[in-house]
């Protein structure tokens, strides 16, 4: 016998019990489809985390204040700011390693444009925050050396800032009032998204330092030359780990904090958010992946059990062949073929439902659909192994059967 005969007689076998066969693929094309879908969302998750990780710049280190003590109470994170511009200016200039150190001063403020009004965060800072936080102006201009200076009446708006108040005019060139204070628009901001804790980074106003801390942010909510935050980039190249430890050691020498004291103040590399959450995605993954192994397992098993099942309803027929010649290699062969067909026909089913599931979570939650074809060969070629290693067992037994007990038999 031929190996397309063999090919054409379990064809046949499979077509006479379809409902069975379908039956038996059911686990190969749940756990294919797991794979699949898994690998797919998995994929599109992991960019998007990346995307909004990268969204935040590249090399970042973000310095905040940290817990203070007043009179034996600890007032948490942010509560008093030790930190200053003279602070950014010294790690600039005292750490090689840094590229850009970029003060920040902020506050919730409401903007009024003509009749319209928003509700927004004002951030005050340099032109070197944007160059940190790779924040590109899409329409008008930067903020000039005078202005950032001399504290001018200018604003920059995030793109959703801009919608809200000027729908989808030009807002270059407006008059706006934040606090009752008047600006002029002189550009719009690039757009970023959203973080990865969920909050939209287009949803802020941009204000030169000095102008935020005297005209809006105001005394009461900034002292004279503190700052909320410290956005530093670090050079490409550099060792993050090692920036960070030379600024804490700068920072705890300038604050002057005496050995076994706490810092005053919280450095955050955001390179390690990242690897974090990189890392719990992987984890995930290979439990979702454990999970698709088991379902094809068990249609491993499945696929066995029928098999045995046929090779014992199929007694008499496999005793006719061997009585008119058929070697005990050609009964192997024809199960395996039986075996290794429904596995993969089961594979390509899998994956055609694991990309359907695929694009309807992703749709649904906004997420590239990441798949690679080389995924999708593997899953079919793993689901045809899985038909050999289950079906071996059934052919071999098939194979040894005695033609004149399989005749007497059956």
């Amino acid at each position: 016998m031929t190996l397309s005969d063999a090919a054409r007689s379990s064809l046949d076998a499979l077509r006479a019990n379809a409902l069975r066969s379908l039956l038996t693929m059911l686990g190969i094309v749940i756990g294919v489809a797991a794979v699949i879908a898994m690998m797919a969302v998995g994929g599109g998750a992991r960019e998007q985390v990346n995307e909004q990780i990268r969204s935040l710049g590249a090399n970042l280190i973000q310095i905040v204040p940290g817990n203070v003590t007043s009179g034996g109470v600890r007032l948490g994170a942010g509560q008093s700011s030790m930190l200053t511009d003279d602070d950014a200016v010294s790690i600039i200039r005292q750490v090689p390693s840094v590229q850009v150190a970029a003060p920040v001063v902020r506050g919730g403020v409401q903007i009024v444009a003509g009749a319209s009004n928003w509700s927004t965060a004002a951030m005050g800072v340099t032109s070197g925050y944007f160059e940190a936080r790779e924040w590109p102006v899409e329409t008008g201009r930067d903020f000039s050396t005078d202005e950032s200076t001399r504290g001018g009446q200018v604003a920059l708006l995030g793109q959703t800032v801009a919608r809200n108040l000027f729908g989808s005019d030009n807002p270059v060139g407006e008059s706006i009032r934040v606090r009752n204070v008047p600006f002029e628009v002189i550009g719009v901001m690039d757009k970023k998204g959203q973080t990865v804790f969920g909050s939209d980074q287009d949803d802020v106003i941009f204000l030169p330092l000095m102008t935020a801390r005297q005209r809006v942010i105001g005394t009461n909510r900034a002292k004279t030359r503190s700052v909320n935050q410290i956005t530093v980039k670090v050079r490409e190249g550099e060792n993050l780990a090692l920036a960070e430890a030379e600024i804490r050691s700068l920072l705890r020498q300038r604050h002057r904090l005496q050995e076994g004291a706490e810092d005053d103040f919280q450095v955050r590399n955001l390179a390690e958010i990242s690897a974090t959450r990189e890392q719990s995605a992987r984890t995930l993954a290979m439990l979702l992946a454990a999970v698709a192994g088991v379902s094809l397992v068990v249609g491993g098993i499945g696929i066995m059990n029928i098999m045995l099942v046929s090779v014992t309803e199929r007694t008499r027929e496999i005793g006719v062949r061997m009585a008119v010649g058929a070697r005990p290699r050609d009964v192997l062969v024809q199960f395996l073929i039986e075996a290794t067909t429904l596995a993969i026909i089961g594979g390509a089913v899998g994956v055609a439902l694991g990309l359907g599931v695929a694009k309807a979570v992703a749709d649904a939650a906004g997420w590239p659909l990441l798949i690679a074809p080389a995924v999708i060969v593997l899953a079919v070629v793993f689901s045809g192994l899985v038909g050999v290693a289950s079906g071996l067992y059934p052919a071999i037994r098939a194979s040894r059967l005695d033609p004149v007990e399989a005749l007497r038999t059956g």
